[in-house]
């Protein structure tokens, strides 16, 4: 028996004096508030009304457990409007988990900025590569860049994630420009170790997909560090245009093997299966879906630029 039930029908019943007048009002049978009373007085193991033919009246101890009940039914109801005030506004914490780099180079603009909107809302941001669980580690939602989602979870995309190989002009100048994937094999190449693809690197072309295997000799769990040792001269890495577009604009590394495309992965924000997400997660997520869009900023700025300058080698947004 759900005792906050009880306690609302018999404390209708004590304001009714009356079975018949307060099931009227509870739209229950007479029956079923009787039954509801009767178990209540079981339960407790005293009598709290006395009933006369006339009128319904409590006893000693049922006029001291009214006034309880009606201050446990008022907390009740301030603590259920409470929790809808919460869901319904952008209140309280939101956590956020991230990737390190997206977070560092992206998020963070664009976070400070729905921040300053909502300013009764506290922001917990939590920069990670590794794949967090909402649930155990009390996350509202998470930023995760791949090609697909757990069905477990609800899943926005957010933006395309494009794949350009990238090096220096000067590595390109002294080991010379590989022509097709195989090419690779012959040159050192800078490999992101929380590749999902392990160190085979795929490539699409028109005659599908493939992929070649990278026996790498330098490695590194960033992509940020593998960009500077890029630009440094030290091989070819494979990168999101996220974290290159500024070298690729001014010239710092070069796209290589541009004829071909590397099949692009997804910028996600991903929550739990509630049957209405919270308006923090729910403006969150808006707000990044209009601030990144089909064509996020960094990926404009590399086509305006490739645009601007006829024999740019400069990447283009890959056929879909």
């Amino acid at each position: 028996m759900d005792r906050l039930q009880s306690m609302g029908v018999f404390a209708r019943v004590v304001e009714a004096a009356s079975f018949s007048a307060a099931a009227r009002q509870l739209g229950l049978s007479r029956a079923a508030v009787s039954k509801r009373i009767i178990q209540l007085e079981a339960d407790l193991g005293v009598r709290l009304l006395n009933r006369t033919t006339r009128r319904v009246l409590p006893t000693e101890i049922g006029r001291a457990y009214y006034d309880a009940c009606i201050r446990t039914l008022a907390a009740a109801g301030e603590a259920d409007t409470l929790v809808r005030q919460l869901h319904a506004e952008p209140r309280g914490t939101l956590r956020i988990s991230a990737p390190h780099s997206f977070g560092t180079l992206h998020l963070g603009r664009a976070i400070a900025a729905f921040a300053a909107e909502y300013p009764d809302l506290g922001i917990s941001l939590t920069l990670n590569d590794r794949i967090v669980s909402l649930s155990d580690e009390n996350f509202d939602v998470a930023l995760r860049i791949c090609r697909g989602v757990s069905p477990n979870l609800v899943a926005r995309e957010l933006a395309p994630i494009r794949i350009v190989p990238c090096a220096a002009p000067g590595y390109l100048a002294r080991h010379g420009t590989p022509r097709v994937p195989a090419d690779l094999a012959r040159h050192t190449c800078l490999h992101y170790t929380h590749m999902a693809s392990g160190n085979l690197w795929p490539f699409r072309d028109a005659e599908g997909e493939h992929t070649v295997r990278i026996d790498s000799p330098y490695s590194a769990d960033n992509g940020d560090v593998l960009l500077q040792a890029a630009v440094a001269g030290l091989g070819i890495t494979s990168l999101p245009t996220f974290i290159t577009w500024r070298a690729l604009i001014d010239g710092a590394v070069e796209p290589v093997l541009p004829h071909l495309t590397v099949p692009p992965l997804t910028l996600f924000a991903v929550h739990e299966r509630q049957p209405i997400p919270s308006a923090k997660v729910r403006l969150l997520i808006e707000f990044l879906a209009a601030h990144f869009g089909a064509t996020p900023y960094w990926d404009k700025a590399i086509d305006a630029e490739a645009a601007r300058v006829p024999d740019s080698q400069l990447t283009r947004a890959p056929a879909s």
